[in-house]
Order: structure tokens, then sequence, then C-alpha cells
């Protein structure tokens, strides 16, 4: 059955506006539920803004000092404070300071465990969904509290680059802990796909290397000395932990947010002369090519939510919409690529650009690999009874660029 209505569109930013332009149906038992549209949708619209119902930063991420407001993961730092850090110059200048849209002086720290957040509503919001259960006080620095053996013990599992986080499962647990309708929450997380035995244990897998299963039963224990709830305790025996694990692994959606790359982007729009422009951009290009240097691709601080109507987009490898976060923080903005039709199903890429152009059995490899499901989008179906002469030889010069395929 399709998850209904009322729920799916409960986090969107205007509910009844995005219910009047798609709709969630149920496709069949191997794709579940689809998004569609209910009218035509423009090229460049944006079809919908969610929050998620959840969301955490990366454990590593936050290690290395990426810092994000505990709630909505908006970057803490100002643009000229994360380019002396990401490019190693502690001197840099930035021009145009004031297109910088991050507000030291509004950020509020927990009175608790004093982590931070970017306004008193993000903190107040935080205390009253899941925060009170989950604040360490005065033990925040204390390795042997049990939410810190937790995360230390996720962190020697779960390597950059990150894909997950077991805080996701954590604050998931602290919610229906703090709900006084536990059973409504319950309710929304059940909305997001399930999977068989097999390909949970595929999934745990994939996040956690070849010794999943030990990996796996020590990250039940230590979730249960640290969240342990007698509503919940489906939650904490091995098949529900595993599923937990398997719910977040599937459906978790990236998040990535700077303030760097919100201040370019300002800049991009700035009335120029022709000479201001050469020079401001020969500065932003030396910026990326000094952060580059430094830092590698970790430019963003980054984490995972779960955003109800998100999660039923299927993926298609010629994808008609994608989803970015441009407001800098977990505001998910799913926009269109191209015309949609009313009664066309609305579908996102699971793939980068480069993924998606090519051959057809690789495509299905990196799905297969990473997200334990074929394809069969428009593209893939009518590529299917296609005779591709070279397929063999892509397929091994692909492996080869890969550095003989992917790990698990």
């Amino acid at each position: 059955m399709a998850a209904p209505e009322d729920d799916m569109f409960s986090l969107c930013v205007d509910p009844t506006k995005v219910s009047s332009c798609v709709e969630v149906r149920f496709i069949d038992k191997i794709k579940g539920k689809g998004l569609f549209a209910k009218k035509a949708i423009k090229k460049g619209d944006t079809i919908f803004i969610e929050r998620p119902l959840v969301s955490a930063q990366f454990l590593w991420n936050s290690l290395y000092k990426y810092k994000a407001c505990e709630f909505c993961l908006r970057a803490l730092e100002t643009a000229e404070d994360n380019a002396r850090r990401l490019s190693g110059i502690p001197d840099l200048s930035l021009p145009h300071p004031e297109l910088c849209k991050v507000h030291p002086e509004l950020h509020q720290a927990c009175p608790q465990c004093q982590v931070m957040y970017c306004s008193n509503e993000c903190r107040q919001a935080a205390a009253d969904q899941y925060h009170r259960a989950l604040c360490l006080g005065s033990s925040q620095e204390d390795p042997n509290h049990p939410i810190s053996k937790l995360k230390d013990a996720w962190r020697s599992m779960h390597y950059p680059p990150e894909t997950s986080s077991i805080m996701l499962m954590a604050r998931m647990v602290a919610t229906v802990k703090q709900a006084q309708d536990k059973g409504h929450w319950q309710k929304l997380f059940s909305q997001f796909s399930s999977r068989a035995a097999n390909e949970e244990e595929e999934i745990a897998h994939k996040l956690l290397g070849e010794k999943f299963q030990g990996q796996l039963n020590l990250l039940r224990t230590l979730f249960t000395t640290a969240l342990y709830d007698d509503h919940l305790n489906r939650w904490f025996t091995p098949e529900g932990f595993r599923s937990l694990f398997s719910l977040v692994g599937t459906n978790g959606q990236g998040i990535g947010t700077s303030s760097l790359s919100q201040w370019v982007h300002a800049c991009d729009a700035l009335a120029l002369t022709s000479q201001q422009r050469e020079q401001l951009d020969s500065f932003i290009d030396q910026l990326y090519k000094d952060v580059e240097k430094e830092t590698g691709d970790f430019l963003n601080c980054e984490g995972s939510g779960l955003f109800l109507l998100q999660s039923a987009c299927n993926h298609s490898c010629i994808p008609n919409a994608a989803a970015s976060f441009p407001s800098n923080n977990f505001l998910l903005h799913l926009s269109a690529l191209s015309d949609i039709s009313p009664g066309e199903e609305i579908g996102i890429s699971y793939l980068d650009c480069c993924q998606r152009d090519r051959s057809r059995h690789s495509r299905h490899k990196i799905l297969r690999d990473n997200y334990l499901f074929i394809c069969s989008c428009p593209k893939c179906v009518s590529q299917m009874d296609e005779l591709d002469l070279t397929s063999d030889e892509e397929e091994e010069e692909e492996e080869e660029e890969e550095g003989g395929g992917r790990g698990g």
C-alpha cells in the first residue's frame, strides 16, 4: 500500500501546493512506490522543498572540524574562516565579505553539552524533537560514555568517504523516546522502503566491509547500552537492528552545506565590469586550486537525512529531477531538469554524470553493487535489445579506470 498522502507531504514547506502538483503511487512489488506529476512541470521549476524527519552530520566530518548546526546542518564557519581552513592560508581575505550569509552572533550552544546551533530556533527544535534524550551534558568529552563509545566504534568501522552515520539511527530512537505520540513517529519511519533479510545483510556488508557481521553485533550491543527503550524493543533485536541499519543505508539522502560555496554563488550574481569579473573569477579559481592542494575533495559539511517525499523518487539513468541544498541547510529542493508531463514519473539519478554516460552493463553493476537493484528505467529498457559490439571492451576499460572494480 502507498503511504497516506498527509504523511508523505507533512514535512514539505507548502504541503497543500505540493500535493496539488505531485502524487505518490504504488507501482509494483519490485519498485514499490513512485512519485508522479499531477500537472505539467516546467524545466527549472522547484517541485517541492522538504525538511528531513531526522538528519545528522557524519562523524568523521565533524571530527575534522567541519562545523555545522547540530539540527539543520547549516555551515557555522564564515566563508572567510572556511576558506582559510580549507586552503591552509591563515591570513586569507575574501573580497565582498558582506556576501557571506553566516551570522555567528546568532549561534547558540546547548547549555548542558555545548554542541552548537545556528540559531535559538534550531537549538529549541532539536531539544523538542530528540536532543534531550541524547544530550551528554558534562560527559560530552568523556570517552567512556555509552554514546561516545558508540560513535568511536562507528568511526573505526566506517572511514571517509562517509555515506551514513549511526547517529541518524540514534536520533530516530531519541525522537520516538521524546514523542508524546510515539506511534505517529514509528508510523512515519515505517514509510521508508524495507528490504528482505538477505538484502539487509548485503547493505550491512556494503557499509561495514568484510567483517560486517561481527561489527554489526558490536554496534547493536553498544546501541542497546546507550539508547534502549521498551517502546522500541524490536529495534534492538538482531533482526530489528539489522532492518534499522538497512533502512538508513537504503534511504539516507546525502546533505552537503558550505558557506564558501554559498559565497561563491553570491559572487556569481554580482553586477560587475568585465575587468572586475575577470579579477574576481581569477581569485576564486586560485582559491579552489589552493583548497584542492590542501584539502582535496572534502569541501563541505556533510551528513545525511531521511526525507519522506523524496524517498518516493525512484532512480532513472535519464533523470528529470535532481535534489540540491541551496539554502545551505538540510532543506532539500527537488527541481525539474526537463519539462515533466502530467502522469509522468519523477525520477532522480543515484549516479553522477560520468557514471550515467557509461554502458548499460557498467551502470547496472554500480547500481547493483551499491544500491542492490537492477535499473529498468526507459534508457536501460531501450538499450536492452540493442547490439553493443564494444560493450565487453568498455566494461574492461571502465573496471581498469576504477582500479579493478569497487570494493565492499
